[in-house]
């Protein structure tokens, strides 16, 4: 039998007919098939709420429950199914989509001399950043260090999911998965962006003469298509960090295949080339005084330098600063809410301003991503708004009744629009308390270990695009980076990308970069027996 699903988007309203005999895929399988991908980031488990959609007529069943679904309400399309017979309507809020390109941090800070040794012979090379999330292909004059072309994407892998574990995992259940990974990055990310590069430049690709590659250990894995497996589990076993040199044809690539690809060597199973490539790019390891290295991203990686050693750890932080699990989180997009400031008046009544990406009204935001979620746990703290817990004060809720509601799970604070449009919700704060818990306390575990405080650090190096876009003065205050003090933290941008161009214009920096791995020592957190205090009391809103 035929039925239609008629879907809305911001870019307007499409119809699909589906014959339920024949077609037994799941809604967010077959709105990908019709070219509408959605972000069903978490391997489409149901957990990351990437491709909600709102249910405007008609109904659905819930593959997860059985239970029928009817109009209006939202669903989780990786978790939906036709009821045969019955025809549905849909609209797909812009952060669900994947056809956004997002905004990636391809700027750096250099902190040391750049070399004049390029990495392989010939006149240009290519600098790439493997991101969990996104990918960064930089193409350069190899004798001048010229930089020419940039191009960034989503990394495909995150339709298989939106960190690494479940990566892993997901190899270690479906083994024949690692294939498709693989392709995701060498053939649907990785060529693509070199391509864009090289037409950005009137270069052919086969003029380039070789890749430079930063990126955390499983995804070097993945790019190579060796099981990472091994890591999931203890003792998180990678199969190499050393550096190692592949050819675009042994990946798989058939476009210019006898270019070869070399990945920068990392410090551990969680401390990966990404980190390795920012210690060397900041000059981190030169330091004579105590410094801090903090990249905030899916994974949060943390590397303290102090009397000639380096102490590094990794955090499961999670991708909550990305959006992931929110009710309406996103990456940082165009129309996604980048700035929130809370304005207090007479009694406990308040107001809220918003700031989007690209200037879009906030009434028709998108979604919300990490920088103002870091805002809003400030300022909303600050205003009185939320209390310790996390949880929204009731007498702010009474005296402003017309931004809260009562949600599925608690309460929700409504930033703009009605209630399904921008909002926060109590599990959303506990999400993001969650995140910098994670965060705060292993920055607390490392300066315990060698005996410092916050104030004795010198410099706070915040890697990343997230850190870019940060205000520093909110990560502070909301417990993010506990301790220190703005004048102590300084952006430092893509310093994987930047450690990567370094290695392709000076061959040495492959050397130093093991001579870092050989100072570096990684602190397992789970194994330290304060850790979980300190996280728990980082959960906490001061």
């Amino acid at each position: 039998m035929t039925q239609s699903l008629h879907v809305s988007t911001l870019h307007g309203q499409q119809s699909f007919a589906t014959d339920t005999h024949a077609d037994r895929r799941g809604l967010a399988d077959f709105l990908a098939h019709k070219g509408l991908a959605l972000n069903t980031r978490c391997c489409g488990r149901g957990l990351c709420k990437g491709c909600t959609v709102h249910l405007d007529e008609g109904e659905l069943r819930d593959t997860a429950t059985g239970k029928i679904i009817a109009a209006p309400g939202e669903i989780i399309t990786c978790q939906a199914e036709w009821i045969e017979g019955t025809d549905a309507s849909v609209t797909i809020p812009d952060r669900s989509l994947m056809v956004h390109r997002p905004v990636v941090e391809d700027d750096f800070k250099i902190m040391v001399p750049v070399g004049e040794n390029p990495l392989f012979a010939g006149e240009f090379g290519f600098a790439v950043d493997i991101g969990t999330t996104t990918v960064v292909v930089l193409l350069a004059e190899l004798s001048t260090g010229r930089i020419l072309a940039r191009a960034s994407s989503f990394n495909q892998q995150i339709r298989f999911g939106d960190d690494v574990l479940t990566r892993i995992q997901l190899c270690q259940t479906e083994p024949a998965k690692l294939k498709s990974l693989q392709v995701a990055i060498c053939r649907e990310t990785l060529l693509p962006l070199a391509r864009e590069a090289c037409e950005k430049a009137g270069i052919p690709i086969e003029q380039v003469s070789g890749m430079a590659v930063a990126a955390n250990t499983t995804m070097l894995h993945l790019l190579f298509g060796v099981d990472p497996t091994p890591m999931g589990s203890v003792p998180f076993t990678p199969d190499f960090l050393d550096h190692q040199v592949r050819l675009f044809g042994d990946l798989g690539i058939c476009e210019a295949p006898n270019l070869p690809i070399h990945v920068l060597p990392g410090l551990a199973a969680y401390v990966g080339a990404d980190i390795a490539a920012g210690i060397f790019a900041t000059g981190l390891h030169y330091e004579t005084e105590p410094m801090l290295f903090v990249d905030v991203g899916t994974n949060g990686e943390i590397v303290l330098r102090k009397d000639g050693q380096l102490y590094g750890c990794a955090t499961a932080a999670g991708p909550a600063f990305e959006g992931s699990g929110l009710s309406c989180g996103m990456r940082a997009t165009p129309g996604a809410v980048e700035k929130v400031e809370i304005a207090t008046g007479l009694g406990d009544v308040f107001s809220i301003e918003l700031k989007t990406i690209g200037g879009r009204p906030a009434a028709q935001a998108s979604g919300i991503c990490g920088s103002a979620y870091i805002d809003f746990l400030a300022q909303a703290r600050s205003a009185g708004v939320l209390m310790e817990n996390g949880r929204f004060d009731p007498s702010r809720m009474a005296a402003n009744p017309g931004l809260f509601f009562q949600a599925e799970y608690g309460y929700a604070l409504r930033l703009s629009g009605c209630e399904n449009q921008t909002r926060i919700t109590e599990p959303d704060i506990a999400l993001l308390l969650q995140a910098k818990a994670a965060i705060g306390a292993g920055i607390e575990t490392l300066l315990a270990r060698v005996g410092l405080q916050p104030h004795e650090i010198k410099k706070v190096y915040l890697a990343g695009g997230f850190g870019m876009h940060l205000n520093v003065a909110h990560a502070i205050q909301c417990g993010l980076l506990p301790g220190f003090v703005p004048g102590q933290v300084e952006a430092v941008g893509n310093t994987s990308l930047g450690g990567a161009y370094l290695a392709m214009l000076d061959r040495t920096v492959i050397d130093e970069l093991d001579r870092i791995r050989a100072q570096a020592e990684i602190v397992e957190l789970n194994l330290d027996p304060d850790f979980e205090d300190r996280y728990i009391d980082n959960l906490r809103l001061s």
